[in-house]
């Protein structure tokens, strides 16, 4: 095994934190507890789901989702409060994160490629959201946070429906 490989080892302590707080994440969704989800962001964090799945400039790309903290906490208050489409008989959802492989490893920051499958049900219907993750998460001794989760669906760019949900 060489060093890069060891380095680069999901049994990296580092890599085990970045794992759990993923792992972490997906409950609180499925909870719906969109609040201590929102927690999980560092302040300069942001969430995206962007439709060409190549792309790695956000910023000049067409997006289904690019939150700022700002934007993020503006859904998570339309998620949670009030009459919100989004919201309103919600799904069910159960996701299974996997695949875990990271991409970089350092004492600050691991990046971490994964995959999600998320079954939805709603008024006696199941669907099934399936993409691929990035995580970029800062590793801190107060807490780790996520700096940036990259949604890439396999079918971006085909006609998403609603979710009423977040991935």
């Amino acid at each position: 095994m060489t060093e890069a490989t060891a380095v680069l080892s999901t049994t990296d302590p580092r890599v085990v934190r970045a794992i759990e707080l993923v792992w972490r994440e997906a409950e609180l969704l499925d909870r719906k507890d969109y609040t201590a989800w929102n927690d999980l962001f560092a302040a300069d964090g942001y969430y995206v789901i962007p439709i060409d799945p190549h792309t790695e400039d956000f910023a000049n790309s067409l997006n289904m989702v690019y939150d700022d903290a700002r934007m993020r906490q503006m859904r998570v208050t339309r998620m949670i409060e009030g009459y919100a489409i989004a919201a309103v008989d919600a799904a069910r959802t159960v996701r299974t994160v996997s695949r875990f492989v990271p991409e970089s490893v350092s004492d600050d920051e691991v990046v971490l490629r994964s995959a999600q499958i998320l079954i939805a049900y709603k008024r006696g219907r199941h669907d099934i959201w399936a993409g691929d993750l990035v995580h970029r998460i800062r590793l801190s001794d107060t807490g780790d946070r996520i700096v940036q989760k990259v949604v890439r669906l396999v079918d971006s760019e085909d006609a998403v429906p609603a979710a009423g949900f977040l991935l």
